[in-house]
C-alpha cells in the first residue's frame, strides 16, 4: 500500500459546505511572507526569504513553475471552508472535496471551460511547488511540504467532471484550525487584479488590522518581504502608482519621506462612520513603525539582504510632508 492510499483512506472526507455569504478567511503566515509568485508568467526562479530567524524557500518545477498569489484563492477557500466547518460544530479535515463550480464560484471567477483548466492548471502548480521552511517549527528545525499532498478529479461516464477532491498538507491544516493564526479578508479581496495589490493587501491586513492609527513600511524592507523579481525602482513605482489609486479595500494609503527613507503607510479607511470599514478582525500581533514583526525584530536593526531597515521617527518630529499629493488625505 502506498504512503498517499494510506494517507487517503484514513482521513475522513469532508464534502465542502455551501458558500453563499461564508467568510473569507486567511492564514496569517501566508499573509506575511513570500510564499507565492506574484506574476502570471511562469516562474521558476526559487523564492528565498532569510530574516529575523525565520527561513523560507519556495520551489517550483519547469512545467508548472512556483505557485502564484491567484492560485492561492483555493487555498483562501479551503481556510474558509475549514474554519466555518469548525464553528459550526462539524468536523474538517485535510481530505476536501466540491465541485469545480463550487470552487470556481466562492474565488469570483465565471465558471466556463477557461476557468475550469485554469482551476486544474492551479491545483498542478499547488501539488508541484515545494516549501521549506522554520515557520512554527521548535528550535532549528525545518519542515518541508506541497501546497497539496495530492488531487484527483472524479469525472462521470459522460465526461462532466463529478468533484474534486484534495488533501491539504498538516502544516496549512494546523495553522488554520488554530483560531489565532487566521483572519478575514475583505469580501472584496478576489477583485484586486494585480499580484503585487494582492500582496500588499494581505501584508497590510496582516500587520494593520483595525489599528486606528496605522503602521508604515520601509519600502525596501517591502521589496525584500515581497520576494518579487522586479527591480526595487520598478517596485517602489508599483506602489506608488496603488498609492495614487488607492487601490487597497479598508485602507488608505500614503508615501512619507524621513530623511532619505521612503515609507508606505497605511491606516483603516474611517469612513463617514468614524470606524473602520473592514469585515475583518483586529490583528493579534503588533509590529513597529518599521514593519517588522516581533518575528523579524529579534535581532534588532540590521541590515537584511543589503537593504537597511529603517528606524521608526521618533514621535515629537514633526509631520513629514507629503511629496508628489501622495500623503494621506
Amino acid at each position: 500500500m502506498s504512503r498517499r492510499s494510506s494517507e487517503r483512506e484514513q482521513l475522513a472526507l469532508f464534502r465542502a459546505l455551501p458558500g453563499d455569504d461564508m467568510a473569507l478567511r486567511d492564514a496569517q503566515d501566508l499573509m506575511a511572507y513570500p510564499f507565492f509568485s506574484l506574476a502570471k508568467s511562469r516562474r521558476t526562479v526559487p523564492i528565498r526569504f532569510d530574516a529575523g530567524g525565520i527561513s523560507l524557500t519556495v520551489e517550483g518545477v519547469p512545467e508548472h513553475g512556483i505557485a502564484t498569489i491567484w492560485d492561492a484563492d483555493i487555498l483562501i477557500w479551503a481556510a474558509s471552508q475549514i474554519v466555518e466547518a469548525r464553528d459550526a460544530g462539524i468536523r474538517p479535515s485535510r481530505r476536501m472535496q466540491a465541485t469545480p463550480y463550487e470552487i470556481l464560484l466562492f474565488i469570483g471567477r465565471a465558471t466556463g471551460q477557461t476557468e475550469y483548466l485554469g482551476l486544474r492548471a492551479s491545483l498542478d502548480r499547488l501539488q508541484s511547488t515545494t516549501v521549506l521552511t522554520s515557520i512554527r517549527q521548535a528550535g532549528k528545525r525545518m519542515h518541508r511540504f506541497s501546497w497539496i499532498n495530492e488531487w484527483q478529479e472524479h469525472v462521470r461516464p459522460d465526461g462532466r467532471s463529478d468533484g474534486i477532491e484534495l488533501i491539504l498538507p498538516d502544516w496549512f491544516y494546523c495553522g488554520v484550525m488554530d483560531d489565532a493564526l487566521v483572519l478575514t479578508l475583505d469580501p472584496t479581496y478576489f477583485q484586486l487584479t494585480g499580484g503585487i495589490e494582492r500582496w500588499l493587501y494581505r501584508l497590510v491586513r496582516k500587520h494593520g488590522g483595525r489599528q486606528r492609527n496605522g503602521w508604515r513600511f520601509d519600502m525596501r524592507y517591502l521589496h525584500l518581504k515581497s520576494g518579487s523579481l522586479q527591480r526595487y525602482r520598478d517596485f517602489a513605482l508599483h506602489l506608488r502608482g496603488l498609492v495614487l489609486r488607492q487601490a487597497l479595500p479598508g485602507y488608505r494609503l500614503a508615501i512619507e519621506w524621513v530623511g532619505r527613507i521612503e515609507w508606505l503607510a497605511f491606516r483603516p479607511d474611517l469612513g463617514a462612520s468614524g470606524r473602520a470599514d473592514l469585515s475583518t478582525a483586529p490583528v493579534e500581533e503588533a509590529v513597529d513603525s518599521a514593519g517588522m514583526d516581533s518575528g523579524d525584530h529579534r535581532r534588532g536593526n540590521r541590515e537584511i539582504a543589503g537593504a537597511a531597515i529603517g528606524k521608526s521617527p521618533a514621535k515629537n518630529l514633526p509631520e513629514p510632508a507629503p511629496r508628489n499629493g501622495l500623503g494621506l488625505p
